[in-house]
């Protein structure tokens, strides 16, 4: 792989970050972190946070997306 070819992918990478970034802290302001079905477990001095609710919902948006892109690439 040239040094071209690298820089792109490395491009790519980072803008993909970015997004995913970005679609998390605009998640977070809408309230994700808290819907129901959102377990969080608390005792002294740890707590385990288990986001079924947000993961279900985040799975079937994207799964819609993703279907929509690749029909609209084929």
């Amino acid at each position: 792989m040239d040094l071209q070819a690298l820089g792109k992918v490395m491009i790519l990478m980072a803008l993909a970050l970015a997004i995913v970034g970005g679609l998390l802290w605009f998640g977070g302001r809408l309230g994700l972190g808290s819907m129901p079905g959102n377990l969080r477990f608390q005792g002294d001095g740890w707590t385990c946070f288990v986001p079924i609710a947000a993961s279900i919902l985040l799975s079937i948006v994207l799964t819609v997306l993703l279907n929509v892109v690749l029909r609209w690439f084929r």
